[in-house]
């Protein structure tokens, strides 16, 4: 009898925002903790940071930080939430205004490792960019949870990296600098 093949989590590349935006996602995460409901605050692990996932799938190739030469920080607005799955408990998302900048970024990644087969949500024509609030929440706590949260978040995005849950590692690929402001 033939054993089937385990099932692999995906890998991730993962923008990551200033200490502002995040400390504001985490004091989101902890307000819907101490409510009692659903949060990414429980989850401890180094890995877990508020993040936005430019790409996701079962082996990911490496990519060098050279991919990222050139590409300052950029503005992003962390805006309404939004809800994926179905049934009785949903992830609780935050979206992710897609600017200009955002896409281009997206576009030059998944250029980078290629085709494959991309985890939810991350595909070519399905990408929803977003920052995950809570993976299980009640949809009955929706709206308690909804209250929780508080106008746009301003943001910058500043770092880009790997995240490979198979090998518990974390990589950098890149600290996005400051934009130039050209004199005139």
């Amino acid at each position: 009898m033939h054993e089937p093949e385990p099932q692999r989590s995906p890998s991730s590349i993962e923008l990551l925002f200033d200490t502002e935006a995040d400390a504001a996602i985490r004091a989101e995460w902890d307000a819907l903790a101490a409510a009692g409901m659903s949060s990414l605050a429980a989850h401890t692990s180094a890995s877990n940071r508020p993040h936005l996932t430019l790409v996701a799938r079962v082996g990911l190739p490496a990519l060098g930080a050279e991919v990222f030469d050139g590409i300052p920080s950029f503005p992003l607005t962390l805006g309404a939430p939004l809800l994926f799955g179905c049934g009785d408990r949903r992830v609780l998302a935050r979206s992710i205004v897609p600017t200009g900048e955002l896409l281009a970024l997206r576009s030059l990644v998944h250029d980078a490792v290629g085709p494959g087969t991309d985890a939810p949500h991350t595909a070519p024509g399905e990408w929803m960019p977003h920052v995950a609030l809570a993976r299980r929440l009640r949809v009955a706590d929706l709206p308690a949870a909804l209250d929780l949260i508080g106008r746009d978040i301003a943001a910058h995005a500043r770092v880009v990296r790997h995240w490979d849950p198979a090998a518990t590692s974390i990589t950098t690929l890149a600290e996005l600098p400051p934009r130039r402001v050209s004199a005139r």
